[in-house]
């Protein structure tokens, strides 16, 4: 006999019929590589690749934190009242003409230490002066790589940080001039009132805080000395300890691409995580925890985003075929340093790459490439491959997937980064587990296809006032729906200082993350 039950039992699915069905091929292996268990991981983000929310106090002591790498700015001069312009987005000259900031009047700050910086404008070229002309106007018109001539000092008002003047490498400060056109000719000794015009006030609108900005923030000595007091205190063996005990059978570590050249990476990262990583695996073995290793972080940055380590927002990742091979190469060194340790239950290629700048063509080149070097190395480790962020098919990474032994697709699923989460209910958020993620879920599962894997959920939510009632009732839904996943779920992160995101957390405090506390199951079989 089979029947349903649900969280909230008052309510019957209309999916019955369709989940009874397809429940069965859960079980269906996918090639000759079957999981002898279901995965219940933990992430172990913010650790081998750093990320401010998770622990904002690795960045405090970096001067003049609020300019970063990636720190988007707007310069408005106090004369004029008009924002500092790149025409046409970058290519053409400087000005001063527009009374409201958008993307053209916006410039990401690439740091160079506390108080000098690279300009870059919409179009990804630097400001500089150009100094083939009379060596005073502004222009924006450089490519990467930029030199000196494109390196400003930014100097504060003491009083009113706010208040700035922009120093170039002669010596002389940008002025914007009665017609509008900025030029590097102020000798910058004026008042910081508003009719000195080589003073700007900036706006600053947000920018990234993840490994770039930390360890370029603190500068190569300082960034060593943080990070290896990080690695050695965030994560540790009692972790692991905690781990086994509470049911969790896997860990899944973000690691980013900068690990295969330790002990000297290129700056700004800085040496010790491989280290860290292979402590990991000794306490993962001490404590019987499995190790999924995930790329988070890939060369030139596959999404933009901080966890990618990326530096200004941008996404390289994909455009040349030579960081696919790099990308590659950091596969194959993780693998061949650790394919003999019995630990390693899986290899995730890339997390997170995002449409349309990860190509589904560069991507599907990529992950035949990686799992090749996976193989290589391991006749048994599976191979999970990351779906894109963004409007795709679910199923885009099947037609590769379903040719390859032992892989798996990672799926992330959030209640969270999307207005159409914004004015849920909490027996709305529970509905859309069970009516849009569990359909989605199972169309996912078919028997000549890869395994399916909730690499990240979390039990958090857009929902205000919620009491622990709610938060368990909804932690619940998405254990009885992921659960159904064929290779398990992973849930994001071990320790955060946002309560209901750390299952440390949520463990001690009663809160059931890692099986549901529900006398009733979403489906029961007797």
């Amino acid at each position: 006999m089979i029947k349903m039950a649900t969280a909230h039992s008052t309510r019957r699915h209309p999916l019955l019929c369709f989940c009874i069905f397809l429940s069965s091929m859960l079980s269906l292996s996918h090639g000759t590589l079957t999981p002898d268990f279901k995965t219940r991981a933990v992430n172990l983000g913010g650790w081998l690749v750093a990320e401010k929310w998770i622990k904002p106090s690795l960045f405090d002591g970096i001067p003049n934190k609020d300019f970063l790498d990636g720190t988007r700015l707007q310069f408005k001069s106090v004369m004029a009242g008009k924002y500092l312009c790149a025409e046409t987005g970058g290519g053409s000259i400087l000005v001063a003409n527009r009374t409201v900031a958008s993307s053209w009047e916006t410039f990401k700050l690439w740091r160079i230490n506390e108080t000098s910086y690279r300009l870059r404008v919409f179009n990804k070229l630097f400001v500089g002066v150009d100094t083939g002309g009379n060596g005073i106007d502004l222009v924006a018109i450089v490519a990467d790589p930029p030199g000196i001539s494109e390196t400003f000092e930014i100097v504060r008002n003491s009083d009113d940080p706010n208040r700035v003047r922009i120093k170039v490498p002669n010596g002389f400060f940008l002025q914007v001039n009665t017609d509008n056109p900025v030029t590097a000719d102020s000798k910058g000794d004026g008042s910081w009132g508003n009719d000195d015009e080589s003073v700007f006030i900036i706006t600053n609108t947000g920018g990234l805080h993840g490994e770039f900005q930390l360890t370029n923030g603190y500068g190569p000595v300082n960034a060593s000395q943080v990070m290896q007091e990080h690695w050695n205190t965030f994560i540790v063996e009692d972790d692991f300890k905690f781990i086994s005990s509470n049911g969790i059978n896997a860990v899944r570590i973000p690691v980013g691409w900068w690990i295969a050249s330790d002990p000297t990476p290129p700056q700004p990262y800085v040496g010790g995580s491989l280290q860290a990583l292979d402590k990991a695996f000794i306490w993962a073995q001490k404590y019987g925890i499995n190790v999924i290793i995930d790329l988070h972080a890939a060369p030139g940055s596959q999404n933009g985003y901080e966890h990618s380590s990326s530096r200004d927002g941008s996404q390289e990742w994909g455009l040349l075929d030579q960081n696919i091979q790099y990308t590659v190469n950091v596969i194959g060194f993780l693998t061949s340093r650790y394919a003999n340790n019995p630990r390693v239950y899986a290899v995730e290629l890339m997390n997170e790459p995002l449409s349309p700048g990860a190509s589904l063509d560069s991507l599907n080149k990529y992950y035949s490439a990686g799992y090749n070097v996976v193989r290589k190395n391991s006749s048994t480790a599976y191979v999970i491959m990351s779906n894109r962020l963004g409007a795709i098919d679910p199923q885009e990474l099947f037609p590769i997937a379903s040719s390859l032994e032992g892989s798996v697709i990672d799926i992330h699923y959030y209640n969270l980064f999307s207005n159409s989460f914004n004015n849920m209910s909490v027996q709305q958020n529970i509905d859309f587990i069970y009516n849009n993620r569990l359909p989605e879920l199972y169309q996912l599962t078919t028997s000549n296809g890869p395994l399916t894997f909730i690499g990240e959920w979390v039990a958090e939510w857009n929902v205000k006032g919620a009491t622990k009632e709610d938060y368990i009732k909804f932690a619940n839904a998405q254990l009885n729906v992921y659960g159904k996943a064929s290779f398990g779920w992973a849930y994001r992160t071990l320790k955060n200082v946002n309560n209901h995101w750390s299952l440390e957390w949520m463990i001690n405090n009663n809160y059931p993350v890692t099986s549901s506390s529900s006398p009733e199951s979403f489906l029961l079989i007797c």
